[in-house]
């Protein structure tokens, strides 16, 4: 008999579209997808160069549970230049992945029956993940007007006295919505008030940020430090996806707790995508920015293309690669023969399956008026993505 606990969790969302659309395009219908988030650039060549390099090497063997001495002096020395941040490599984790950080950080700070905020719309894993723990989330369904961040009053609401943490998302997955320093003070302002709480920063799109600088809420609320665990990795910023390498920066107790769960799940990641990560960030940032431009070009056309469409309303997103425009017009239309289109999962079904437009829907996010769509994909994509899009919304009555 299969366990309550995996019985009880939900797939990703996201990976169950881009597989019904991968499936399609090999049945051999014509598939645009905006559904992955995955970067569409190649590995920055002096990345791949120092993976080459450790395997001519014989770089081969297990590291350390935590990582290589190396790579979390390298990960300190770049918290302390792009974010001022001071931490010890003694109070870094190296991870398969940022999710892993998230996930093993949850594990690691959660009881059955703890309370989790999360504020939707959220990244698709975050509940599962709270509900693999046993523990509880608490998902706080911010507004498009407030381009979907959590205010201070919303979270001094949604707080308890079984609250444990706060999973904190800036630029978000799926929004694209960047916290400002100031909306960041206000939510540090009530969690002073509960010191007991613990805040998960995932911030994965760090360098994915367009018209402001990225700011973490360690950098208006430095008192919070032994609090909040700082989660982020390499997979977005530097297009290495596959590579599978994040980390977290925490208290030690917190590291200690993690490094336990991880040394019977995992140990450490992967020898080369280690030296891959050294070098990313010993390295010059150059193609790191070339992609952000590419990535604020496309943002700025599918936002200008979204608001031309009848009834679809998008706010411009401060960072990440994502768009998630709201399409509550069309909830309730019918599809030619009559169907009804009852939620944005039904919308993206209807597009996937009639127009071959892979999307995913807002339902997935907590958010059941939105849908979400990823540029990282090429211009070419993104417009037949718009005409597919038009063409599906126009079909409605």
């Amino acid at each position: 008999m299969i366990s309550k606990r995996a019985q009880n969790l939900q797939p990703s969302a996201t990976l169950k579209v881009t597989g019904r659309a991968k499936e399609l395009k090999r049945q051999g219908k014509s598939i645009v997808s905006l559904s992955a988030g995955e970067p569409d650039f190649k590995t920055p060549k002096h990345i791949c160069d120092a993976a080459i390099k450790a395997i001519e090497d014989g770089f081969h063997g297990y590291t350390m549970n935590p990582g290589t001495p190396e790579l979390r002096e390298a990960i300190c020395a770049k918290l302390k230049r792009d974010n001022n941040f001071e931490y010890d490599p003694s109070q870094i984790i190296c991870s398969n992945g940022a999710k892993q950080s998230v996930g093993f950080s949850i594990l690691a700070l959660v009881d059955p029956g703890d309370e989790v905020i999360i504020p939707a719309p959220y990244w698709v894993s975050y509940p599962e993940m709270v509900r693999l723990a046993e523990g509880r989330s608490v998902t706080v369904r911010t507004s498009f007007e407030n381009n979907f961040k959590l205010t201070p009053a919303q979270l001094e609401e949604a707080i308890t006295e079984k609250t444990k943490a706060l999973i904190l998302c800036s630029p978000s997955n799926p929004t694209g919505a960047q916290y400002s320093a100031e909306e960041l003070e206000g939510l540090a302002e009530v969690l002073r008030k509960y010191p007991d709480i613990y805040v998960i920063s995932d911030e994965i799109y760090e360098y994915i940020v367009f018209e402001e600088e990225h700011v973490s809420i360690l950098n208006v609320a430095p008192d919070l430090k032994d609090r909040v665990v700082v989660i982020n990795g390499f997979s977005k910023g530097f297009a290495m996806t596959g590579w599978r390498l994040g980390y977290l920066a925490a208290h030690n107790d917190i590291v200690s707790a993690v490094s336990k769960i991880q040394s019977q799940e995992t140990s450490a990641p992967s020898s080369i995508s280690q030296k891959a990560g050294e070098a990313a960030y010993k390295g010059t940032l150059d193609e790191v920015k070339s992609m952000r431009e590419q990535f604020k070009k496309r943002r700025d056309y599918l936002v200008e293309a979204l608001n031309a469409i009848e009834g679809v309303s998008c706010f411009t997103p401060g960072g990440a690669f994502y768009v998630f425009p709201d399409i509550s017009h069309y909830i309730g239309t019918k599809k030619p023969e009559g169907t009804p289109i009852g939620s944005s999962t039904d919308l993206c079904l209807y597009l996937l399956d009639e127009f071959g437009l892979a999307l995913v829907p807002g339902d997935a996010f907590g958010e059941p008026n939105g849908i979400r769509l990823s540029y990282a994909a090429s211009m070419t994509d993104l417009e037949e993505a718009m005409k597919r899009l038009k063409e599906g919304l126009e079909s409605l009555s």
